[in-house]
């Protein structure tokens, strides 16, 4: 296998995990359906996920969680749920990508993919109980969706446009940065007015 096939299915795996920090069902199925086409060729164990079984048990799963998230309080639940099902669904699609690929270790791409998808997770969840706490949960709804379109472009461009696919992970990851940025200030800022609230009372 040439380096730039090498690297398309790095930049492959990188856009399914970030995806599947956002919705870890989305990625999953569009390999699952690519699959069962015949236009994504799965190895090994990841062949499972074109089965009319593993395509149920996630559709049904997407399809619950697709309406959890967008219930305010309920997609709290979810997320937190989402800490280990996220991350280990992003392991699976990275993996999914790199089977056939000899330089790299499967533990290597299966712990790129938790990471990513994990880190993508992390900040999704942290940034949603903004979102509660600013519109009193009116703005959830559309964060979810706007989640799920993301999840759905990344996981598309991934099998289909994998540099393309790259290029909206980086500038992800530019934008995750800022989000702990404002994050971390909003933290630092709520526990630094909390003495001068004390001193008042």
């Amino acid at each position: 296998m040439g380096a730039a096939a090498l690297l398309m299915q790095v930049f492959s795996g990188l856009g399914l995990s970030s995806a599947a920090g956002l919705n870890a069902y989305i990625p999953l199925l569009a390999i699952g359906l690519l699959g069962r086409a015949g236009i994504v060729h799965l190895e090994g164990p990841y062949a499972v996920l074109s089965s009319w079984t593993a395509l149920s048990v996630i559709g049904g799963i997407a399809v619950i969680d697709f309406i959890a998230d967008k219930v305010p309080a309920v997609d709290h639940a979810t997320h937190a749920i989402g800490f280990v099902i996220n991350p280990v669904a992003g392991a699976i699609v990275f993996g999914s990508q790199t089977q056939a690929l000899g330089h790299i270790p499967p533990a290597v791409s299966l712990a790129a993919g938790l990471i990513v998808a994990g880190g993508f997770h992390a900040t999704r969840a942290a940034v949603r109980p903004v979102s509660t706490a600013t519109t009193g949960g009116f703005a959830n709804p559309v964060v979810s969706l706007l989640e799920d379109m993301l999840a759905i472009t990344l996981s598309l461009l991934a099998l289909f446009v994998p540099f393309a696919a790259f290029f909206l992970f980086v500038l992800l990851i530019v934008l995750l940065c800022k989000s702990w940025a404002r994050i971390r200030k909003g933290v630092a800022s709520l526990f630094a007015s909390k003495p001068s609230q004390i001193e008042a009372s």
